[in-house]
Formats: C-alpha cells, structure tokens, sequence
C-alpha cells in the first residue's frame, strides 16, 4: 500500500487484491476471500495510515513553525524537535512492523502468519512514548504557567509538595508510571500473538492458577542446542507463558494502586499532607484500574471480541494518562522554582523603589510653599 489514495477503478483494485493473493496470511489463512473482503481490511489499513498522518503532520508543522521563528525558548524547541523525531520513528515502525507480516521468512514454517509481535510491541510503546511525552508537555506548560502568574501564592504551594513526608508517595507515583506502561507493553505481546484466545478463563489457567511448567518452559521454542535461550524464548514467544506475564503484571499494577491509594487514605500523616489536587488525581487513578481490570477480564471471558479488545487498549492508555496526570501533580520542576523565587524577588525590589519613591513624593507634598518654590 501506497500513496494517499485508495484504488479508485476495479482495474486498481484487482491489481491490489494481486498483491494481496501473494501473501502468506491470504495462502494459509484466508484464500477464499473474495474483493469485497478484501476491501474491508483494505480501507481499515488505510485509514489507519492517512490518520496516523494526519495526527503526525498536524503536530510538527506547527512545531518547525515556533521553533524556526522562535517563538519559544530554547528548552521547548529541543521538546518540540524530540517529540517531532519520535513521530517520524514511529512511523518508520508502522512501516517495519507491517513488513514482516509479508515474507516467509520471518515466522516459522507452518505457523500462523502474522506480523513480528516483537515488532508490534516496538509499534505500540513507540505510541505510548510519544503520547506521553506530548501529554506530559502540556500539561507541564499549563501548570508552569499558572504557577508563575502568581509567584507569592505557588512558592508555598511547591514547597509544601516538596516535604519529605511525600517523598516516598512521590518515587512510588513515578513507579506506577513505569509498571502501567511495562504492562501495555506486555499485552502488545500477547496481540501480537493471539495469546488471549487460550485460556479464556479468570483467575484460573486449566486446572490450575498457572500452566504445566513443562508447557510455560517448553523447549520447542528453544533454538539453540544447549537450549540456553529456552527461558527468554518462552516469556516472549510461548502463547501461553505470555499470557501468564501479563496476569501477573497486571495483576501487580492492580495491587500497587490500590494499595498507594490506601497508603495515601490511612496513613494519617501523609493524610494530612498530601494536597487536595493529589488526592484527587490518586483516586482518578483508582477508578481507571478498576475499569481496566474488568476491561481486560471480560475481554479474557468473551473470547477476544474486537470491541472489547480496543476498549481494553484504550483503557490501558487512559490509565497511563491517570498516572501521568497524577506524576505531574506531584511533581516540584527546580527550574520553575527558580523563576518563581527570581521573580518574587524581583518584585520586592520593584516594589521597595515603588515605596521610596512614593515617600520622597510625601515628603515635598509636606514642605512650606516657600521651600516648595524654592526646591522646584
């Protein structure tokens, strides 16, 4: 597929759907699809591709425009620049990624055609990475910036987030951030290998909480002789331990907030510390987990509908944007706080040459006329 356009006479789309019967998926998978089929997953391709286009264009024109007439500082045209080079390398991903659904070689002999899920996976975090650094930027910019609109009443506000008492609730904020997003990583694995069509059951696999061990660590994924790649093999390629991973994560990532949340509701002192925002934020965060640990049972139950799988992914990304929210909130930038103390001093200079001036004025106000006359 290429271009803008979608073939646009029968004679274009016969040549497409050629190209197409010429694949691995349609020999093994799909050869009695007929062009109105094909057309279907044709267009659903395509307007993936002009969004994705759409999305990338619409932030780095706008971006190469303040940065080449400098209409922002130097630290925010590196921001913009960096976000700008990661559109582009996703895009180059994209491109990657569906490459290896197309040739033979890449994926066993005999097995069901699909694109790379380590390729997938690479797609998928390159996403999550750029949305949350564009996320992050923002939300940053609207925070500074009513921080800096009145510097006497944020210098308290920062500081009081800065306590000590809120360090450890701080690191572990950060923590969550880091375990959400290695959980979606984890669940572009078991896409890309239809992991969630085995063992549609909750919180049970067969006759137990796990598999076999002989079936997570199976040596027909090994493939070196010693088998010393048997156990990374299986955590990344065996259907099965995949999915094990991702439980496991995601049940940890379900723990972890709620037990931060129940730190943050019974630990007394940092009860009393923790600013009203973040507190607001902490429960934000409560209610998306809750959300996507029913998401993604229900998804496991029903075996992989497509609605419900994209709700599934849509709900991880909300709850990344929970926990960034949440890291924001909680979050003392130095820099900020630099400018903030600059210009509240700044302002106390103004205003203690405003005062003398303002009293020498008094004090001739306050002259006889005779010497009033005589000092003009």
């Amino acid at each position: 597929m290429t271009g803008s356009l979608p073939p646009l006479s029968l004679d274009d789309w016969n040549s497409e759907f050629e190209k197409y019967r010429a694949s691995p998926e349609y020999k093994l998978l799909n050869p009695n699809m007929t062009l109105e089929e094909f057309k279907k997953i044709y267009y659903m391709e395509w307007g993936h591709r002009l969004w994705g286009r759409f999305v990338g264009l619409s932030f780095v024109i706008p971006a190469v425009y303040f940065v080449a007439r400098r209409k922002v500082s130097a630290n925010m045209s590196l921001r913009l620049l960096g976000i700008s080079g990661l559109i582009g390398f996703q895009g180059f991903l994209g491109w990657y990624m569906v490459k290896s659904g197309l040739k033979d070689d890449l994926f066993a002999p005999g097995s069901h055609p699909r694109v790379s899920q380590y390729r997938l996976t690479a797609h998928l975090g390159a996403a999550f990475i750029c949305y949350s650094a564009m996320l992050w930027n923002g939300l940053s910019i609207l925070r500074d910036n009513r921080l800096l609109s009145n510097p006497s009443k944020a210098i308290p506000q920062l500081e009081h987030i800065s306590n000590k008492i809120l360090s450890p609730f701080r690191k572990t904020a950060f923590g969550l951030l880091l375990l959400v997003f290695t959980t979606a990583m984890s669940g572009g694995l078991v896409a890309g290998l239809d992991a969630g069509m085995i063992y549609n059951e909750f919180p049970r696999m067969g006759v137990g909480l796990t598999p076999p061990k002989s079936e997570l660590f199976s040596s027909f994924y090994s493939r070196r002789e010693d088998g010393s790649d048997i156990w990374w093999r299986n955590m990344l390629e065996n259907p099965s331990t995949v999915q094990l991973d991702h439980r496991i994560l995601a049940t940890t990532t379900f723990t972890a907030i709620l037990s931060l949340w129940a730190y943050t509701r019974f630990n007394s002192r940092l009860r009393a510390a923790i600013p009203n925002n973040v507190r607001k934020g902490m429960l934000g965060v409560v209610h998306l987990v809750l959300l996507q640990a029913t998401l993604g049972i229900t998804t496991l139950l029903y075996l992989v509908p497509i609605p419900l799988a994209a709700a599934h992914q849509a709900g991880a990304l909300a709850l990344l944007s929970g926990t960034l929210v949440l890291g924001n909130r909680i979050w003392v930038n130095p820099r900020v706080m630099r400018l903030l103390k600059a210009r509240l001093e700044t302002a106390a200079v103004a205003g203690a040459s405003g005062k003398g001036l303002s009293a020498g004025a008094s004090s001739r106000a306050r002259l006889s006329p005779a010497l009033k006359v005589s000092s003009s």
